[in-house]
């Protein structure tokens, strides 16, 4: 199975690309639009900020839109904030893909900021992501701003000084919060269910 990682310069495209080619898949680090469109599944996954992640995916950002309605694409961490309309890191309001409603805001400021480590992921709702994941498991996460969002694709949620969305879905679109990558097992498992979606 051939998955683009979405190449736009941010950090952990190396250490996903090595998870998704334990699992048996073909990752490809890339930007090139002929490879995101042959690619079975396309991957966005995210260390940085928002506005310069936003600037980078801009001449793609068309495409990524109607990728996200043709076949599995997954976004983690930064790469799931990108699917919402805006983003208020860096004080300013920055727009991003519009694939799903709500914004991107900064943790309170009463908790630790980025938050980083392990946290429980509790399922809201039935999940393709999250099939044969225990409840209440943990999964590493680093940020410090999330998805303020509510509805049908909010299918899981952590608490860390507020209740903030970790998974979403609208399949064929998908996202984490956490990062898989750096979850052990049950990560390896998150992924093994995305890349079961591209397979179906």
């Amino acid at each position: 199975m051939k998955v683009a990682v979405l190449d736009y310069a941010v950090g952990n495209l190396f250490s996903i690309s090595n998870a998704l080619r334990r699992l048996g898949a073909e990752p490809t680090v890339t930007s090139d639009p002929r490879l995101l469109e042959e690619a079975d599944a396309v991957v966005l996954p995210g260390v940085g900020s928002f506005p310069a992640a936003a600037a980078r995916i801009a001449p793609v950002a068309g495409l990524l839109r109607r990728l996200a309605r043709e076949k599995p694409v997954l976004g983690v961490c930064l790469g799931m904030q990108l699917f919402f309309q805006s983003s208020l890191e860096g004080g300013r309001e920055t727009p991003g893909l519009s694939l799903l409603p709500g914004r991107v805001v900064p943790l309170p400021p009463r908790v630790k900021r980025p938050h980083m480590g392990w946290n429980t992921v509790h399922p809201v709702a039935p999940s393709r992501l999250l099939e044969g994941v225990p409840g209440d498991s943990y999964f590493y996460f680093v940020h410090s701003y999330y998805a303020d969002t509510a509805g049908g694709h909010v299918v899981a949620t952590t608490r860390y000084g507020v209740e903030f969305p970790s998974v979403v879905e609208s399949p064929p679109l998908y996202g984490t919060q956490f990062h898989p990558e750096k979850s052990g097992r049950l990560g390896l498992k998150v992924l093994g269910n995305f890349l079961g979606e591209a397979k179906r």
